[in-house]
């Protein structure tokens, strides 16, 4: 089975010697290109008549067969007569195109430019793949709409990342002419403009690089009514003061590593304990070091504790266990069973503790198990994280008192309507953080307040906590933060009601294309589905969107509203009846309402009484917002619909 299809420009394919295959009419590349965007899942025939056709014809239904007969027979022209097709299959009510995953040329592009670090060569040649507009001939169609708008933003965004990683490498010179058409094309990316004027600037033309500037600043305002936003005016106050910050990486930083790494090795024993301290602080800072780094220190933190504990030495293990605080700011773990390990070794730990043992080691291994105890319910996560705060407001310690506060932020989801609470945690921990220059907890502070600013609707506060930890992030390169408030600016958007659903959607899938190189399972599982539903309720649309969806974690939830969807309105009610108590976290809130919804339209009374006594504290809220990713819409509208 073979056959390779582009639609990074006018739609074709090509056999596996690289010829190009016929596809006949527009109709026969219409549906093509229809089952492509549907990435190898079903799409009925009835919505493949009604994708192309305004009006159909009486014999819609017997035309689309011709069309799909047509192109088996052009992608597979080996197979037998009457044997099963391999590529085109008919499945259920529809047909799906099972197409490899490196068979068509979007989906190469979209892993190459999220698929790991940006490298310039593995970008500049996933961006020569483009050979005109995405499905250029199908513009108009509503069914393209979406795709070709993410496509295209993850074009630009690949433009830019081609960049970044130019800069990164001292190659700043490549990078200045690409980026001066790219911002002629795109006036309005003010990160082409940032960069383009850092590039100008490490090629030695600081009078370029600030005109440059004045002209993003000049058209902004001119053509859009807007200021430069956060990162681009730190950058011309950074090139007015030439600030040593902004030049370029040097082998310096190499050199020195090398170096310390190897006294290290030279003068501290292979089987020095001091060595495990010194990998756990490692591994500390490499989890806010990107997705892979997250990822390989995860991997290694269960063995560094595991091999504290074969040493015997309890308070070594305390250390090593209480050492990796790292800042946690979604309430649902990336690897559960890890966190679970973590906790029982925590609790073995303080157990084997003598006694005139250090306190803060004893907190630090409280805030532990707060942190690692998240969305399980557990009555001991919330003790834990009051009793870690205790000690650490008595010993007046700050690191550990924001580590112990963000234990609490993790147990602060005990009913909804908290989000006041949870705000005022993030501004301690923001006031703490930057008086005592702890920088992963002063950003944590500001997604926290970000995250629980959105749940009140004070937008304008949020908004300025996004940007003060897009700076910190950018000054000290912290790249996951990014993701946080690249998904908080869709959210911002969608809660204005002034975006079209279609390109709420299409910044959602951009965003979410982020996601999978993050090295964050437990943020990215069944989020973007549960992104694209919030979308369809509150613009009042279908909830599937022609689509089979994998919902993830939040499948026992939806399941009700997909019923409904399909006409299953048995099923629905039985659903509803049975659905469970939803998980005590960021989602609470928007997991109530969306039961809310299907038990008003099935007229459980029982269950739309049980969401209603959950969602009463936050009927001032608007729901999933306090998740600083999605909303549903204000919480007092369900009520409303419940009966309240």
């Amino acid at each position: 089975m073979g056959g390779v299809f582009g639609v990074l420009g006018p739609v074709v394919a090509w056999d596996d010697e690289g010829e190009p295959i016929p596809l006949k009419g527009p109709r026969h590349r219409a549906v093509l290109a229809r089952l492509i965007v549907a990435r190898r899942r079903v799409v009925p025939v009835t919505r493949l008549v009604e994708d192309l056709w305004d009006d159909p014809p009486p014999d819609a239904v017997g035309a689309v067969r011709t069309f799909v007969a047509a192109l088996r027979r052009a992608l597979e022209p080996g197979r037998p007569p009457r044997a099963p097709a391999r590529l085109l299959v008919t499945e259920g009510p529809g047909y799906a195109l099972r197409a490899a995953p490196d068979a068509v040329d979007a989906w190469r592009f979209e892993q190459a430019v999220t698929g790991g670090p940006p490298e310039p060569a593995r970008l500049e040649e996933a961006l020569g793949w483009w050979r005109g507009p995405a499905y250029a001939e199908f513009a108009d169609e509503d069914w393209a709409r979406a795709e070709r708008a993410r496509l295209t933003e993850l074009r630009l965004h690949a433009v830019e990342r081609r960049a970044e990683a130019q800069l990164a490498l001292g190659r700043a010179a490549e990078a200045v002419p690409d980026l001066d058409s790219h911002v002629a094309e795109h006036p309005w990316r003010e990160d082409a403009w940032r960069l383009l004027a850092l590039a100008l600037y490490r090629t030695g033309r600081q009078g370029d690089a600030l005109a440059v500037l004045r002209r993003a600043r000049t058209l902004l305002v001119e053509q859009l009514g807007v200021d430069p936003g956060p990162r681009l005016r730190r950058l011309e106050s950074d090139i007015l003061h030439q600030d040593r910050g902004l030049a370029a990486p040097a082998d310096a930083t190499a050199r020195v590593w090398a170096q310390a790494a190897e006294a290290y090795d030279r003068t501290v024993g292979a089987g020095a304990r001091a060595r495990l301290e010194s990998t756990v602080g490692l591994l500390r800072n490499l989890a806010v070091t990107g997705g892979g780094g997250l990822e390989a220190a995860r991997g290694h933190r269960t063995a560094a504790i595991e091999a504290a504990e074969e040493l015997g030495d309890p308070e070594l293990t305390a250390r090593v266990i209480g050492t990796y605080d790292v800042p946690a700011v979604w309430t649902r773990s990336d690897d559960p069973e890890q966190a679970s390990q973590v906790v029982v070794a925590a609790e073995r730990a303080l157990d084997a503790l003598p006694p005139g043992a250090p306190e803060a080691a004893r907190a630090r291994l409280l805030a532990t198990i707060a942190v690692e105890s998240r969305g399980t319910r557990s009555a001991r996560g919330r003790r834990a994280a009051a009793e870690a705060e205790r000690i650490a407001r008595r010993l007046d310690d700050p690191a550990l008192l924001a580590f112990a506060l963000n234990g609490v932020f993790m147990q602060a989801f005990e009913r909804a309507g908290l989000a006041p609470y949870r705000d005022g945690i993030g501004a301690e921990l923001v006031a703490l953080s930057s008086r005592h220059g702890l920088v992963t907890f002063e950003v944590l502070g500001h997604l926290v307040r970000v995250q629980a600013r959105g749940a009140l609707g004070d937008f304008g506060t949020a908004d300025r906590h996004a940007d003060a930890a897009d700076r910190l992030a950018e000054r000290n390169e912290l790249p996951l933060v990014s993701v946080f408030t690249e998904w908080y600016r869709v959210l911002r958007g969608a809660a204005s009601g002034r975006v079209p659903a279609a390109e709420e959607e299409a910044a959602y899938r951009v965003a979410a294309a982020r996601l999978d190189d993050v090295g964050m399972p437990g943020l990215r599982q069944g989020l973007l589905p549960l992104a694209l539903l919030s979308v369809r309720v509150r613009h009042g649309l279908p909830v599937l969107g022609g689509e089979p969806v994998e919902w993830g974690p939040y499948e026992p939830w939806v399941r009700p509203l997909v019923l409904l969807d399909e006409g299953r309105g048995a099923q629905a009610a039985e659903a509803v009846g049975l659905v469970p108590e939803p998980p005590r976290d960021l989602l609470f809130e928007a997991m109530w309402c969306l039961v809310a919804r299907a038990a008003v339209a099935v007229g459980d009374r029982r269950t739309a009484a049980r969401a209603r006594e959950a969602l009463t504290p936050a009927a001032a809220e608007l729901a999933g917002a306090g998740s600083g990713l999605i909303t549903l819409g204000p919480v007092a509208d369900f009520l409303t619909a419940l009966g309240t």
